[in-house]
């Protein structure tokens, strides 16, 4: 096998689970089916990486060492969407909305910064949890299958205990939950439906229920609504069948999702890649699993050495575009502050 010029070995960190001694890579959903500890990776547009390992142990993130994670300056950031290209599409939303084509899209914008040669996602994972925690952390570090990834994402894509599947969409951001307008509540309960809508179509009839519902979270430098959505698989389904349905993720899709889908094409100028998708691990022994939303997400694109993160919003009729222009700000910038090395623990705003 090659070595990647980044020189790091294969690697999948989730939380305090870490997996070394790489196996093999598919991009088969079935394998997750069949046997051993998989971290995934799917991208937005549908590219599926499935990495089984070898070993699984339990080890606290590392404390971030000086000098292990040099990240760009806060102004080499640049956007793929600018404030008046984005703002001009949240406009051309409300009149796909206005003509009855949509109810609701989620648009985004991925933004792109330098990075050295032998840069570590895993140590700016080390250095998100301390700057950034989030329920959903990792990496996942597959040089040689261009998957370079450190999510600290706080949304549940899939989580799976047996036939039991639960999803928990977030729809909802503000700085503090004083923040949060009607347009939040309706929002999420609108993605709600998608999502009961999504699962529904590969769970047992009568079993899909929403224990909770516009829950406010708290997370750093900010609070979301977020909800849960649960069912019972049918017994003749698996991954190729969960993830068809469910994916990609209605909370940054939109509704309903295929008119959603077409309208994010048409306005977005650069592609998700894993912002967006579903990041995670598969413990095809246990029969468990664990998959996030792709948000809060940095990812390593070697062919043009640049660090990349996408932020984002849920574009309504009730939408303000300036107003969404600042909750894309809103997302990126503690994450980008930290990345930086410029976010200070002591620090009450955001950076």
């Amino acid at each position: 096998m090659l070595h990647h010029p980044s020189g790091l070995p294969p690697l999948a960190r989730f939380g305090d689970r870490v997996a070394t001694g790489l196996l093999d890579v598919t991009s088969d959903p079935a394998a997750l089916d069949s046997s051993g500890f998989w971290a995934v990776c799917a991208d937005f547009e549908g590219r599926l990486t499935c990495a089984r390992f070898a070993h699984v142990r339990k080890e606290p993130v590392p404390v971030p060492r000086p000098g292990r994670w040099r990240g760009p300056q806060p102004e080499q950031w640049t956007s793929s969407l600018d404030r008046a290209g984005y703002t001009a599409a949240v406009h051309r939303i409300r009149e796909h909305i206005a003509a009855g084509e949509v109810y609701q899209a989620n648009l985004c914008r991925v933004l792109s910064a330098p990075v050295a040669p032998g840069a570590d996602v895993d140590a700016l994972t080390a250095v998100l949890a301390r700057g950034n925690p989030a329920p959903y952390a990792g990496t996942i570090r597959l040089p040689e299958h261009g998957v370079e990834i450190a999510t600290a994402s706080p949304e549940l894509f899939l989580r799976r205990d047996g036939r039991i599947v639960e999803s928990g969409p977030i729809k909802g951001t503000g700085r503090t939950e004083a923040d949060l307008l009607d347009k939040d509540h309706a929002e999420n309960v609108m993605i709600v439906d998608l999502v009961r809508n999504d699962i529904g179509r590969v769970c047992a009839t009568g079993t899909v229920t929403v224990p909770d519902l516009c829950v406010v979270e708290k997370h750093p430098g900010l609070v979301h609504l977020v909800s849960t959505v649960r069912g019972e698989l049918r017994p003749d389904t698996g991954w190729p069948e969960l993830l068809a349905a469910a994916f990609p993720p209605g909370s940054v899709t939109g509704a309903p999702k295929s008119s959603a889908l077409r309208i994010i094409e048409a306005l977005e100028t650069a592609p998700r890649g894993p912002y967006c998708g579903g990041i995670g691990w598969v413990d095809a022994d246990r029969g468990t699993a664990e998959l996030a939303v792709g948000i809060r997400t940095f990812w390593i694109d070697r062919a043009e050495s640049v660090l990349r993160f996408g932020t984002g919003a849920g574009i309504t009729w009730g939408s303000d575009p300036e107003r969404e222009w600042r909750e894309t700000e809103l997302k990126a910038s503690r994450l980008l502050a930290v990345a930086s090395g410029a976010y200070e623990e002591t620090e009450e705003a955001l950076g």
